[in-house]
């Protein structure tokens, strides 16, 4: 190389050099490496970094062997301003041949001999590409790392923030420890260890695995809904108890209404078919109001809160219950009343007719109406007597039209 030339290669070399340890400088103070270091990793990121950090030992070897060429080619161009051709020889040497002597572990294991490993030197510019190769595998294992810390420690800790609420909710309700809150607080604890020491276990294929923090997440939520409903009924626990006192009182009516109902029954409609009334629910539902009470004495409102729903549950089937048996004996008695104005009906049609002298719809008639107006009362064969009444009042008065 010419005078001219050496100047120019170590100006170059030495720009190349400076941006080279800028890098590694920003590499080891990055914050994802500092992150690396501090933490107590495991797993897939423990063994990682451990490469990660073997790589960093390697890459900063090969700058010192690179950078102690530069220095000796720097110091011997500093001998002489104008080097003789034998100067130039030796820099042309140090700055264009294999001059950088690789430290013994970045010599592969093939150029090795039972006696250790051979003598391996490249040039500068072979050292920079060793060096860049080595610096993206770091650069990528502690970028990979902190953005797996960036996207899942954020969703942890507001999910961390949103046990603690609801955990203080359910303190506050109970005062004594929630065992499905208890739960989700393992698995939330085992999860957030992982997180925060093995972040890349979490993500497989390059993309942040949230699958199981998102469960939890939607668990804790449901917890907080069901808690958050607790809460309202404590505070609005008197409303709720008037209320279920007051279906309370009208199942017992409706009970009662039903057992007279179907006491009537019996003795006005001949075989009902019915069964009896269903006896003592709405006692049944006071004696579990009483057992609530008890409950809110001691501010054990979870428990109240799963007691009141099955009680509000109960006591809404039980009133549909007793309006049931209601019905079913207020309906037959409701049945023979519609069955006499019916027959009052038919026979004032039968008046306007003119057929009040037929015997035919005159013994109808009297049987219907012995019928209907006799205790017990058999509605069946009424229904059947009412029936034909109607039949041979619709046949009389198609045959008076027809004479017509």
């Amino acid at each position: 190389m010419s005078r001219e030339g050496v100047d120019h290669a170590l100006r170059t070399l030495r720009e190349e050099r400076d941006r080279i340890s800028a890098s590694l400088l920003d590499l080891d103070g990055h914050q994802g490496s500092r992150l690396l270091e501090g933490a107590r990793l495991t797993g897939e990121t423990h063994r990682r970094w451990e490469d990660a950090k073997a790589g960093m030992l390697a890459l900063w070897a090969v700058f010192d062997a690179y950078q102690r060429v530069l220095d000796e080619a720097a110091e011997l161009r500093e001998r002489s301003s104008r080097p003789d051709a034998a100067l130039l020889i030796e820099l042309s040497a140090l700055l264009a041949g294999p001059a950088v002597e690789l430290p013994d572990e970045e010599v592969p294991l093939r150029q090795r001999t039972l006696l250790g490993p051979r003598e391996r030197r490249v040039t500068l510019a072979e050292a920079v590409g060793l060096m860049t190769d080595a610096y993206a595998f770091v650069a990528g294992e502690i970028d990979a790392a902190d953005a797996a810390w960036s996207a899942l420690l954020l969703p942890l800790e507001e999910v961390e923030e949103c046990w603690r609420e609801t955990a203080r909710l359910a303190h506050s309700l109970d005062g004594t420890r929630h065992p499905e809150l208890d739960r989700i607080g393992r698995e939330l604890t085992a999860l957030g260890r992982l997180v925060r020491t093995d972040p890349l276990s979490l993500v497989p294929d390059g993309r942040p695995d949230t699958a199981r923090l998102d469960r939890v997440r939607t668990a804790l939520t449901a917890l907080g809904d069901e808690l958050a409903g607790v809460a309202r009924l404590r505070d609005a626990y008197a409303e709720h108890l008037a209320r279920v006192t007051a279906r309370i009182e009208e199942i017992e009516e409706t009970e009662q209404r039903a057992r007279d109902a179907y006491a009537r029954v019996l003795t006005k409609i001949e075989s009902p078919n019915l069964p009896a009334p269903g006896q003592g629910l709405g006692a049944e539902l006071r004696d579990r109001l009483t057992a609530l009470e008890r409950l809110r004495e001691a501010g054990r409102w979870v428990e109240l809160a799963g007691r009141f729903a099955g009680l509000d549950r109960a006591a809404d089937e039980a009133l549909e219950r007793a309006r049931g048996e209601l019905r079913l004996s207020t309906g037959l008695l409701d049945r023979r009343g519609e069955l006499r104005g019916r027959l009052e009906a038919y026979r004032a049609k039968a008046a306007r007719l003119g057929l009040v002298e037929d015997d035919r719809l005159t013994g109808l008639y009297a049987e219907a109406r012995d019928l209907l107006w006799t205790a017990p009362c058999d509605l069946r064969r009424a229904t059947a007597v009412l029936a034909e009444y109607q039949r041979e009042i619709s046949a009389c008065e198609s045959e008076t039209g027809s004479r017509r």
